[in-house]
């Protein structure tokens, strides 16, 4: 089978990849054309565009953007035709995906999408259009399935594919992110420019606090270490990139940036506070928009407050450190790690990306 595969941001090119690994086995004849990263190129795909020139964040972000996104688009739409793939698979990345799948749907392009993208928080009418345009939607939340079945729309629900990501890291779990003899502060402040700009000076603001700590940031492989040293300056703090995973698995706390993160390091048994802070229209906007009690997925998944989120104006230097002493504090250490302990159980075991392949193809199978 010829699959073509685009996803958007750094978390879409890890689970993107690791489904390409499952398809492989399963289909020895597989072919990949990608909009990606390089965990999905390292994997066979045949890279079109990588997601560092496709992320923009936020709604003044995207406005500004528009001419490069909308040129983006179109350019997908023609390698698409001019390649003709078996099926056409989206992940997450909706802004732009869902319009490449209307297109595909209508030049007669089996669409199957991976991950769903969060019409659940906001923006429901979108169901509609999925409907319309997906063939096949497959789940990684326990509530999405119900969700879509309000819409009389039968989805699959596979698992969540960090499990995944994380049974595989097992392999080197041995190997140390850095050498210290301190106790470390994790600091995970997004892939993107813009929310790096805005929110790891605020993190940053921690280290005088905290001195017998060691601070280290986990850079984004879509941004270049320069562009860090910048806000560090000569603070004694360290940077480290493609090592995440076994920075989370040293740490003794996070403060981590709203997105797939803050499940990563939950997954790891990291306490944590998440952090977000947008743009003044963006928020205004969104705030009026989205339609859920939490930004993180660990509290969206518990349907409680699990970690403290810190959003917009209480995200500041006082709140901050106070929330950090509470995380350094046995009681609530070990409060936090017992609901991990429940939200591993409630998310189900590893296996969500062989999972998704084998009902990729007995699917695409169903249609020879």
């Amino acid at each position: 089978m010829n699959y073509y595969i685009i996803a958007g941001e750094a978390s879409g090119d890890l689970h993107a990849s690791n489904l390409m690994k499952e398809l492989k086995q399963l289909d020895s004849n597989s072919r990949f054309r990608c909009w990606g990263g390089d965990l999905m190129q390292a994997q066979g795909g045949e890279l079109v565009k990588h997601y560092r020139d496709l992320a923009f964040m936020g709604f003044t972000e995207v406005l500004m953007n528009l001419r490069t996104i909308l040129g983006n688009i179109d350019m997908c739409k023609k390698d698409i035709l001019l390649h003709r793939p078996d099926v056409l698979v989206l992940v997450d990345y909706p802004g732009f995906n869902l319009r490449v799948a209307e297109f595909a749907k209508q030049n007669g392009i089996k669409v199957y999408y991976y991950i769903s993208p969060q019409i659940w928080a906001w923006k429901q009418s979108r169901v509609h259009k999925i409907k319309r345009v997906v063939d096949k939607m497959f789940v990684i939340l326990p509530f999405e399935k119900e969700f879509y079945k309000r819409f009389d729309f039968d989805v699959d629900f596979v698992g969540h594919p960090l499990l995944d990501a994380v049974s595989n890291y097992s392999e080197q779990k041995d190997v140390k992110a850095v050498q210290t003899d301190k106790p470390i502060i994790a600091l995970l402040p997004g892939s993107r420019k813009q929310e790096i700009a805005t929110m790891l000076p605020l993190m940053l603001s921690m280290k005088k606090q905290y001195p017998d700590f060691q601070f280290v940031i986990a850079g984004a492989p879509s941004q270049p270490e320069e562009y860090y040293r910048t806000f560090i300056g000569d603070a004694d703090v360290k940077i480290v990139f493609g090592k995440t995973y076994n920075l989370l698995q040293q740490a003794h706390a996070a403060l981590v940036t709203s997105g797939t993160a803050t499940l990563e390091t939950a997954l790891f048994n990291v306490p944590e506070v998440v952090c977000y802070k947008g743009g003044a229209i963006s928020f205004a906007i969104a705030k009026q928009l989205v339609k859920v009690k939490y930004i993180s997925l660990v509290n969206l998944i518990m349907d409680k407050e699990i970690v403290k989120e810190l959003i917009q104006n209480e995200l500041n230097e006082a709140n901050l450190k106070t929330e950090l002493d509470k995380l350094l504090n046995p009681v609530t250490r070990n409060n936090m790690l017992e609901n991990f302990a429940l939200l591993r159980a409630k998310l189900g075991g590893a296996g969500a990306s062989r999972h998704t392949a084998e009902l990729m193809i007995k699917y695409l199978n169903q249609l020879n």
